[in-house]
This record gives C-alpha cells, structure tokens and sequence, in this order.
C-alpha cells in the first residue's frame, strides 16, 4: 500500500470485519489493507473509495475507552461523496442495508443531493453537479420557497 495523503477520515465502529464488506458492496470500496486482532477485531483496515483513502478499527474499549458511540445516537460527522448519480449511490448503498435519510433532490447551490445512514451509525452523502438548466430550475424554486417564508 502506498503512503495515502491528505485527511483521511478514521472510523471506529462495532463490527469492522462487517463495515469493510459493507462499504465494498455499498461504496464500492476496494481493501487495502486489514490487521486483525487475536480475537477477530479489526485492529486497523484501510479502504480506498474513489480517489480517497478511509481508515476504520473496531472498538477497543479496554486500549482507547470505548469511542464507537454509533449507532446509538445520531453521528456530529457526515461522510460526503461527489459521484457519477447521487439517485443510484442511494439506491446501491440502501440495497446494501443503509438507510436513506434524504433522498436525491435538485439543490439550489447546484448539485443533486442526498443522505444516508450506513448499518454502523455513520452519516454519508451524496451530490451530482446539475446541469445549467437544472440548476437554474432549483435556484428559482428556492427564491420561490424563501419569498412564501418571508410573506407567512
């Protein structure tokens, strides 16, 4: 494995062995790397997605106090991906057991975007650039929504 650059998000979840297949079936991740514990756990695991690197251990409480609190409370960190189609992304990540927490929508700064939760707690997004036209369609619609606002 080369030495990945830049920031790179580190995940500490319960049941890494499960995340890495997940995130290669849901994210199309591919492994690089994966140091197991003697008792199964994942002491380290590196992914690539796309052009970025994303590390995640499971939860060892008894050497680091126990710091994956997902899924038992909403995640401060959303993981946000620019992808081909942010519709499909959704869909893949859902058929590989993420829940969608907000579908794909036009945006007004000009992206198609959308949210889910993956199996572990983890918060990710997903946003396509618009075309010009489609753009221009979900910036009007947005003056529209913030004048009614005003006026109410």
């Amino acid at each position: 494995m080369s030495e990945p650059k830049g920031l790179i998000p580190h995940l500490v979840v319960k049941g890494a062995a499960q995340a890495v297949e997940f995130y290669k079936a849901a994210l199309g991740a591919v492994e690089l790397l994966r140091m197991p514990a003697d008792d199964g756990r994942l002491m380290h695991a590196a992914l690539k997605i796309d052009d970025a690197t994303l590390f995640l251990c499971d939860d060892f409480p008894e050497y680091c106090g126990g710091v994956a609190r997902a899924p038992s409370g909403p995640s401060p960190v959303t993981l946000h991906l620019c992808v081909p189609c942010a519709d499909t992304a959704i869909a893949t990540a859902v058929a590989a057991g993420a829940t969608a927490t907000m579908p794909a929508e036009d945006m007004f700064w000009g992206d198609r975007y959308g949210k889910i939760t993956d199996p572990f707690g983890h918060e990710w997004s997903f946003s396509t650039p618009l075309s010009a036209e489609r753009k221009a369609e979900a910036e009007r619609k947005w003056a529209e929504t913030c004048a009614a606002m005003k006026a109410a």
